[in-house]
Order: C-alpha cells, then sequence, then structure tokens
C-alpha cells in the first residue's frame, strides 16, 4: 500500500532547525528555475487597541477552538461583531476579549505548545489571499509572518512540538496572469486534492493524461518553519512547482522529520520528510476534507493517519516507522462499514486520539486509547460522548484530558463545548445559547434525511427542509439548494439562508448529488469525466423526487447554489430549461474555458484533476460548461459573487448574465463588496440572503 522514496524529491530542501546559512541549506541543490516561493519576512503591527468591538449579533456563532497547555483558556473564531475575528478567554467563564481587532476575517487558530503565541490565518479585505500571524495571548507583539509581501499568500502550519517554530506554507505568484487573475493564493483547502502516484513532483499533472498545465499557470508553493522570536532565520523544509496543495501538519518531538500534505483534490498523499537530508521516507494516499491528516507518536515510532487509501470510507491508519523514517508495517487501527473519519485529533503525548465518524452526514465522537505498546495495530478502549447537537465542526485536544470541539446542529448557530475527562459536554459561557440561535418568533427548522435514486441506479442523499406554516397536505414551492466543492456534503447544520427561505413559505430540498463527500470514494469519483452530464441530470432527478412525494409544487421549483453549486445551478437551467422557474447562481463557473484562464494556478491544477485538462480535454469542458448552452436559458437568473473572488472570478457570473440580458431573459447580478470565493461579513451575508430570497419568491409565486 504504501510509496516508499529513498532518493531526494526534486524540489525538497531542508536543514535541522536552527542551522547556520540562508534557508534551505544543508538539502540538495535546488533546481535552476523556478526557485521557492521566498522566505517570508515578518512584519511587527499595532498590539490589540485594549476596547472590545461592540456586540452586533446577539445569534453570533464561535468556532475554531484551540486551547493553551494548561487547557484553562481557550482561542477561538467569533463573528459578535459582525466579522469573524480572534477571540479569547477563559474557558469556564464569560469574559472573553478580542485579540485582533482588523476588520480581516479570520479563518483558522492554533495555541503555541508553549503557550507563548496564538498563531492565526486571517484574509486581508476579505478576498482569497491569506496571511498568518502570531499574537501574544495578552494582545501584544501582533506580527505578520508570512503573507505580507505584495502579490504574496500564505496558510498556516503546524507548530514544532516544543513552540519555538510555526510551519506556514507560502505561494509563489504565477509568472503569467490573466487580465482577470488577482495575485497568487493558496486555494481553500476544502477545494484541493491528491497524490501523484508516487511521481517525483515538479510540475502539475493531470491525473487523466499525465500532463502538466505549463509553467504560464504553475505557480509554486514553498513550506517554511519561522521563529516568532526571529531568534533564528526561516528553513525551508519543502518546496514544489505547480503545487495544488501543501500543508505541514505535524514534525516529530526531535524535529527530524515532517508530515506533509500534498497534492489537488481526490488524490492526496502525506509525506514523511527527513528534514536535515530533504528526503521522503514514506508516503500513502490519504483522504480529502480536513487538511490536518495526521500525527507521529511522541516516540515517532508511529505515526497515526486518516486515510481512505485502497478503501471506500477514510480509517485510522497505524504506520510504523523504523529510525529513518521508512514504514515497518501498516495496520488499520480503527474504521467503520460505512462511516468515514472525519476528523482525527492526537495529543502531543499521543496517548489517545480523538476520532469524529461521519455517519451520513452527522458526527459520531469516539475517543479511544492509542496502546503504543501493541505489535497487532489494535485500539484501547473506546468512550462514545452523547453530543447535544448534530455535527463536530473541529476538535481541539487538552494534554491533561477533555477537549474542546466547535458543535453546529440544526437548531443552533456554531459554538463550543468542553467535554471534560469523562467526556460529558457542558456549553461554554460565551457562546451563544439554543434559544438564541434566531431571533424571536420563527423557531429553526429540524430537516428529515431524503434518499432518492437517480436515473441511472444511484442512489443520492439530502435533507428535506419544510417550511413551517406549510400545508401539510399540499405541494409547495421548493428550492433545489446544491453545495460546493463538488465534493462538500449537505450537514444538518443551522444555514441563515434557509432560515430566511423557509420564512417566505418556500421548501427547501439540499441533495448529495454525485461527486458529494460522506458516501464513498466512488460517489465521488461518479462525476469524473463525463460523468458531470450525470450530476447534471441528478439535480433534475433530486427535483422529480420531492414532486413525486408530494412534497413540492412541479410548477413552482427553483435551484441555487454556491460555488460549484453555483456551476451546477447554470447547468441545470440550460440542460434543463423547462424544469424551474427561477435560479440564483453564487460564484458559479459558467465556462471552463475562461475559468481556466482567470483563476489562480492552484485552483487550475486542483480543478484540472476533477473536471478535465483545458487543452486536452477541451471539447468535454466546452460541451459541460453552461455558456454552450445559454441559448436553452428560459427563465430569470441572479448572480451573486464576491468582488475579490479569485477562485471563481466574477467574470464568470457577469458573461452569464450579460449573455442572458442579450437574449431577453431577465438576469441580474449582486456583487458583494470586501468579499471573495465566501461571504464572511454579517451585512454581506445579510444582503445576500434578503437578495436571493427575495428574488425566488418573486418567481415562484402562485402557479398560472
Amino acid at each position: 500500500m504504501p510509496l516508499e522514496h529513498t532518493e531526494p524529491l526534486r524540489h525538497a530542501h531542508g536543514t535541522p532547525r536552527g542551522a547556520a546559512g540562508p534557508p534551505g541549506a544543508g538539502g540538495p541543490a535546488a533546481d535552476p528555475v523556478p526557485g521557492p516561493a521566498p522566505a517570508p519576512a515578518p512584519v511587527r503591527m499595532p498590539g490589540r487597541r485594549g476596547v472590545d468591538p461592540p456586540t452586533l449579533l446577539v445569534a453570533h456563532g464561535c468556532w475554531y477552538p484551540s486551547a493553551d497547555p494548561t487547557g484553562e483558556r481557550v482561542a477561538f473564531i467569533c463573528d459578535r461583531a459582525g466579522v469573524p475575528q480572534l477571540w479569547s478567554g477563559p474557558a469556564r467563564g464569560v469574559e472573553v476579549h478580542v485579540l485582533d481587532d482588523d476588520p480581516d476575517p479570520v479563518t483558522e487558530v492554533s495555541w503555541s505548545p508553549d503557550g507563548r503565541w496564538i498563531a492565526y490565518t486571517s484574509a486581508p479585505g476579505g478576498g482569497e489571499h491569506t496571511r498568518v500571524l502570531v499574537v501574544r495571548p495578552d494582545g501584544t507583539g501582533r506580527q505578520v509572518l508570512a503573507g505580507a509581501e505584495p502579490g504574496s499568500s500564505a496558510h498556516l502550519g503546524c507548530w514544532t512540538r516544543d513552540g519555538t517554530a510555526l510551519a506556514v506554507t507560502v505561494a509563489q505568484p504565477s509568472p503569467v496572469r490573466s487580465e482577470h487573475a488577482g495575485p497568487g493564493h493558496l486555494p481553500p483547502e476544502a477545494e484541493g486534492a491528491s497524490p501523484t502516484g508516487g511521481r517525483t513532483p515538479g510540475s502539475a499533472w493531470s491525473e487523466r493524461d499525465g500532463t502538466a498545465l505549463g509553467p504560464a499557470r504553475s505557480g509554486g508553493l514553498a513550506a517554511y518553519l519561522v521563529d516568532p522570536d526571529a531568534a533564528t532565520a526561516p528553513v525551508l523544509l519543502f518546496s514544489e512547482e505547480g503545487a495544488a496543495s501543501l500543508r505541514v501538519c505535524d514534525m516529530s518531538a526531535d524535529g527530524r522529520f515532517a508530515l506533509v500534505r500534498r497534492g489537488p483534490r481526490g488524490r492526496r498523499e502525506a509525506l514523511v520528510l527527513d528534514t536535515a537530508s530533504g528526503r521522503t521516507t514514506f508516503a500513502l494516499h490519504v483522504a480529502d476534507g480536513d487538511p490536518w491528516v495526521g500525527r507521529f507518536s511522541a516516540d515517532t515510532r508511529e505515526l497515526w493517519l486518516r486515510s481512505d487509501a485502497e478503501r471506500e470510507f477514510a480509517a485510522l491508519l497505524r504506520v510504523r516507522l523504523d529510525a529513518e523514517g521508512r514504514s515497518r508495517g501498516l495496520s488499520v487501527a480503527a474504521e467503520r462499514e460505512d462511516s468515514a473519519l472525519d476528523l482525527l485529533s492526537v495529543p502531543d503525548h499521543g496517548r489517545w486520539a480523538v476520532l469524529a465518524w461521519n455517519a451520513h452526514g452527522a458526527t459520531e465522537l469516539e475517543s479511544v486509547g492509542l496502546a503504543p505498546d501493541r505489535t497487532d495495530g489494535d485500539i484501547g478502549p473506546r468512550h462514545h460522548p452523547v453530543l447535544p447537537h448534530e455535527v463536530v465542526t473541529r476538535i481541539a485536544p487538552v494534554e491533561r484530558g477533555g477537549l474542546f470541539a466547535a458543535l453546529s446542529g440544526s437548531r443552533r448557530r456554531p459554538g463550543i463545548w468542553e467535554l471534560d475527562e469523562a467526556l460529558v459536554p457542558a456549553r461554554t459561557g460565551w457562546s451563544a445559547r439554543d434559544e438564541d440561535a434566531v431571533p424571536p418568533g420563527r423557531p429553526p427548522v429540524r430537516p428529515v434525511p431524503l434518499r432518492c435514486e437517480a436515473r441511472d441506479g444511484l442512489v443520492l442523499g439530502g435533507w428535506y427542509y419544510r417550511a413551517p406554516e406549510q400545508d401539510p397536505g399540499r405541494p409547495a414551492p421548493c428550492v433545489i439548494h446544491l453545495h460546493g466543492g463538488p465534493e462538500e456534503q449537505e450537514r444538518p447544520v443551522f444555514d441563515p439562508l434557509y432560515h430566511e427561505l423557509l420564512g417566505r413559505g418556500l421548501d427547501v430540498f439540499a441533495p448529495d448529488v454525485r461527486g458529494s463527500s460522506g458516501w464513498g470514494r466512488s460517489f465521488v469519483d461518479a462525476d469524473l469525466g463525463a460523468g458531470r452530464f450525470a450530476a447534471i441530470d441528478d439535480v433534475a432527478d433530486c427535483a422529480a423526487h420531492v414532486v413525486s412525494l408530494g412534497y413540492a409544487d412541479p410548477l413552482r421549483l427553483g435551484v441555487m447554489g454556491r460555488s460549484y453549486g453555483g456551476y451546477l445551478t447554470m447547468a441545470s437551467l440550460v440542460w434543463h430549461p423547462d424544469l424551474f422557474r427561477a435560479g440564483v447562481a453564487v460564484c458559479g463557473m459558467s465556462d471552463f474555458a475562461t475559468f481556466f484562464a482567470g483563476t489562480e494556478p492552484w485552483i487550475a491544477q486542483s480543478a484540472a484533476a476533477k473536471y478535465g485538462h483545458p487543452e486536452h480535454d477541451r471539447e468535454l469542458l466546452r460541451s459541460l460548461s453552461p455558456m454552450s448552452r445559454i441559448d436553452q436559458l428560459r427563465v430569470p437568473v441572479l448572480a451573486v459573487h464576491g468582488e475579490h473572488d479569485t477562485n471563481v472570478p466574477p467574470t464568470e457570473s457577469e458573461q452569464f448574465v450579460r449573455a442572458a440580458r442579450d437574449r431577453g431573459v431577465p438576469a441580474r447580478q449582486l456583487t458583494l463588496r470586501n468579499e471573495g470565493h465566501e461571504f464572511l461579513r454579517a451585512d454581506n451575508r445579510r444582503l445576500y440572503r434578503r437578495t436571493a430570497a427575495d428574488w425566488l419568491e418573486q418567481h415562484l409565486g402562485p402557479a398560472p
């Protein structure tokens, strides 16, 4: 199963931590061109101003917890001031404070093992370009560690076990840019991908035909170790030209080995790197989804991985390592027949782990002993806490025992709960109460799971939301909502957009069409190549199913979705022109040729593995593009886009709306200021929800 390498990777470099000389000295010679992305140059920033922003949202969310070494304090992301910001406070108190009051959305948080720093990722201007910062727990010493240079971008990696250095990934802007594309950035990890099957990194490959996209679209990613105290210069761990994604997930306690996840979506792999020589000693296919795919044991004799190598569902794998970091054996430590391992969290001591299993969208949490002395690959006693809400999105273990978990549910906003050593959950005092999930007057709706059969026999899943005032015996207007990815999954969590639509008397059916995660690797891969035509038909089959059940009125069907769901929305409107009355396409691709020309190079590398190569699969991509069938558009369409979106450029919406208007079809575009591919600001999210609901309510009115 594993692929072992003994030769140095072409673009893997490394030096022991703290070694003298320039970054990367001591590793094999680099290729002449292109070189790795330049080492980050930390920039000191003003500290916290000392005044917390006003609470604008009573029904706020808290997520992405990271505890200090004692487990007494927690750093987390909270949007109570209208934008996701970095906050911190006592685990069992209510007095929390903002640590960075800039209006730039925060996306990830990591408290250092020595307790001296909190690292986090933010997106200046709300766009796709990110930077990595650190701040002291008291709000002083704030600095940008990576991503401060113009045109650069950076992504958070792991801390070294002693907390003296932080791994960061930096992006090298592409040498040739489209006129519509912005500066280089890292793609959102949810959009990323997997292994090269043992090929040496050095160019990005289309897995369909083994052909690189070419130097004009390649770019490059590099991972460095950066000392926040600036006592040592940044050290280059790994770099790759034409990379689709790159994340340093863990460092061994002695600093000899690094665990790196790399590769495009659907074809990711984990590498064990010898940091002194730059050699890859072990590689294995790992699962998509959460980027933190594994951890070393405290003595580096074992590696724990979340992997779906040669299996339908991701499981917990145990890799026994020798002194050189090579595999001495691989075994399955924990697996479930029809559930994937979503999240894996292991404390530094490595004596136990917390596993989050995806059971058809809901989470089942499990704590297991890792039994380091056993040789049969088995694990120790298992404990299964009862959760107050359906989905766990993040796990933050505490060294002494217990953990903090970010929970979401169909009737609450995201909140953080503490689970003590007996795994009994208690809501933190600064997370919003369940009764404050929505404004008074209309409670949130709990969805019901639905399964339906596509025309080719493939079974699809999804969740149906019935508007509260609906007559149960009469078909209702219904919106088919399509998630992004396409590898995302529809899960039973509270969505303010659905709440807005339900309040207008519109039902919502949110399906998982082929290509979605949570149903096995075969289901994820079922939309590859020409299989995407079947995914478009899945949308029509889902609509037909809720009509056949008597839930939905066939004359009042709408369709909407974001990102890949925005593409599917446009595709459904032109492939099934008589099925829907209106559509809302959010940040969707309308033409694959212009998308590949305008997106970031790392997005292009990943997208080629999923959709097809822009040159060699040109005809297939043209026929899959909604613009190729724009003459079939019959119904009004609203397009929504963030002005700073360089994942899917706003021109993708603009050209679809312009073509619709040229043909006399009502069409409108809403551009959200200071937003990228994700909409993170409360005022913009509210404007988006209300505009979309107004549009659908207007066009899904009483049937003629």
